[in-house]
């Protein structure tokens, strides 16, 4: 396995509508899915996806660590997982405002409004079918990998940029909790 160079804000892959994965259980995909999973964890971040590491293929890896999710019973922790050609239904019409960061853009968090509940769906590396319907943050963590696929980055779904600003200056203001 490898540490992955992780492209930044300002590298057009990070734009392009990625390309559907002709075989999940490739050799090259699973050799792709163990860097992505040591590169995620070694950041370290919670969701990782392909065009972050140049490779503009529909899939991420994604983990929601214990602690992390809200009391609703739909937002469950889930160790390190893949989705392969996924597809995410935003489930109703609430949304909710939610601090993110980005492994592409270093050192800038944002309040970024996403949907409160999704469903989605896709393969493992075995072609094993993954189908979940989630809420909180492990919802928002899969509409910000998904949302890599489709060359979009959080800063695209602001609404207010008033919540936008330096990591470190919004720990030191308390801002971003």
């Amino acid at each position: 396995m490898a540490i992955l160079k992780i492209a930044r804000m300002g590298h057009p892959i990070l734009l392009q509508k990625c390309s559907p994965v002709a075989d999940p259980g490739a050799a090259e995909i699973r050799r792709l899915v163990a860097d992505m999973m040591e590169t995620m964890e070694d950041a370290p971040g919670v969701g990782l996806a392909a065009p972050q590491v140049y490779q503009s293929l529909r899939l991420f890896v994604f983990r929601v660590p214990g602690g992390r999710q809200t009391q609703d019973p739909d937002d469950m922790p889930i160790s390190n997982s893949v989705l392969i050609n996924p597809e995410v239904e935003l489930l109703g019409e609430e949304r909710a405002l939610g601090w993110e960061g980005c492994l592409s853009i270093p050192d800038l968090r944002a309040a970024v409004p996403r949907a409160t509940r999704v469903r989605y769906r896709g393969v493992d590396c075995d072609g094993n079918v993954i189908e979940r319907q989630v809420a909180g943050f492990h919802a928002r963590v899969v509409q910000h990998e998904y949302d890599h696929l489709e060359g979009i980055l959080y800063p695209m779904r602001m609404t207010d940029f008033r919540y936008f600003g330096f990591t470190s200056e919004l720990d030191r203001a308390g801002a971003n909790e």
